[in-house]
């Protein structure tokens, strides 16, 4: 059985705080494209031999958004080497897309379902993945529409995953940018058929659960607790379901598709798929055939040095979390400003972050049997003279040590809910 469409707006509700600021434009040929589900982690391509081949095969497949700002103008897109810094790309799952399996019984309205917006730090030596919750209640500002031909008016208080429906991605982008005063060059949709196909793509991806789920609404069948291996119609059936994880909440949810994420890109680091440009070269033609990307995204050279980039990011760096928020009376999902605004003021700051020792919330939890981190080196044994006697050790420096109130690290957000992509994680099952 299908998963249930709901209410999809309550115009009573408060509207949520707007907050403004904008990023240096970004270096994106130096950059990393971190993980965004089994969108864009696996689109990339590697590789001059192949370079030739695969730039005929994306022009032939890949369908494009023209991205446009609040105005309808054409977002600029400079050529390599133009752009310094970091940058930032809106990822969404459509729900209902065309031909969709079920779209019979889900009308005709199309839904950004998942949300991902993927922010690279300024030293392009980071990455946080916002997630940003369907139905949280946010403002939608005029869009577009899809014809260049008028705007839609500005509504307030809508849930997030009507975006879509009015504009496309445009909307979607322009909605998102209102909520977190982040500029986004860069977009990408891919369809429920195309997630299944993506996880297969990479030879599916491996998750956990605490205990057996069975979700009616999905249909996701996991008779037994621990580690399984999804892909297809299956790994669409995980990343969908919310029914049968945590306490049924969007929320919970999102902690299911980012321990998804966070697995995938270990799978991709230590299988050496972002370096095989054999194996990259088959999984963008999967890909090609299954994403909309907007047309700053096409170029054969962003894909090839973001994939590069990708290959050697340390994992700790990569921070996965939910966009602050709670759920009202109603059920649905409204931003809690004050956090937002930490969060998204160390973003626009340049200021890393990491989270709390388990932040991962009600819908997962650190995986117990997970391997430890490898223990770091051994310490050299002290040298030893000609006579074998032990070399004195040098003599402690007279410099100023760190006063102990000094910070040691980046600031831990205790609010923030998710997971690096080093951590493992289990799916708490209800």
């Amino acid at each position: 059985m299908t998963e249930l469409i709901r209410d999809r707006a309550l115009r009573s509700l408060p509207t949520a705080q707007i907050r403004h600021g904008r990023l240096p434009r970004p270096h994106w040929w130096k950059t990393l494209l971190t993980v965004v589900g089994a969108a864009l982690s696996v689109v990339l391509v590697s590789g001059t031999a192949l370079a030739g081949i695969v730039a005929w095969r994306f022009a032939e497949n890949i369908d494009q958004d023209v991205l446009v700002d609040a105005e309808g103008n054409v977002r600029a897109i400079p050529a390599v080497g133009d752009w310094p810094g970091g940058f930032n790309i809106m990822v969404s799952a459509l729900d209902n897309a065309e031909g969709q399996f079920d779209g019979a019984d889900r009308g005709t309205t199309v839904l950004n379902d998942a949300n991902l917006l993927v922010h690279v730090a300024e030293d392009q030596q980071s990455a946080v993945v916002i997630s940003i919750p369907r139905d949280l209640i946010v403002p939608i500002p005029s869009c577009p529409e899809a014809d260049g031909e008028g705007f839609y008016s500005a509504m307030s208080a809508q849930q997030f995953n009507v975006a879509y429906s009015y504009g496309g991605m445009n909307c979607v982008v322009l909605t998102a940018e209102a909520l977190t005063g982040l500029t986004i060059d860069y977009s990408a949709t891919i369809s429920l058929e195309g997630v299944a196909a993506m996880s297969t793509a990479v030879g599916g991806v491996d998750i956990c659960v605490t205990e057996p789920i069975f979700d009616r609404y999905t249909g996701l069948d996991l008779p037994t607790a621990g580690t399984h291996t999804v892909e297809g119609f299956q790994a669409m059936q995980f990343l969908r379901t919310r029914y049968g994880v945590g306490d049924g909440s969007d929320f919970s949810r999102i902690g299911s598709q980012q321990q998804y994420m966070a697995s995938l890109i270990r799978k991709l680091q230590d299988e050496g798929t972002l370096t095989n440009p054999g194996a990259l070269y088959g999984i963008a033609q999967v890909a090609t055939q299954n994403m909309r990307l907007s047309s700053g995204l096409t170029s054969l050279d962003t894909m090839v040095s973001m994939a590069r980039v990708l290959a050697d990011i340390p994992r700790e760096n990569i921070i996965f979390v939910q966009y602050p928020a709670t759920t009202n009376a109603e059920g649905r999902a409204i931003p809690i400003a004050s956090e937002a605004d930490v969060l998204f003021s160390k973003i626009l700051n340049g200021e890393r972050f990491t989270l709390a020792d388990d932040p991962t919330g009600n819908g997962t939890t650190i995986d117990p049997n997970a391997p430890q981190p490898e223990p770091s080196a051994e310490p050299e044994p002290a040298p030893t003279s000609d006579a074998g006697e032990e070399t004195p050790a040098p003599t402690v420096s007279d410099e100023p040590t760190a006063s102990p109130d000094a910070p040691t690290g980046p600031e831990a957000l205790d609010f923030g809910r998710g997971q690096t992509a080093a951590q493992a994680t289990c799916s708490v099952a209800n």
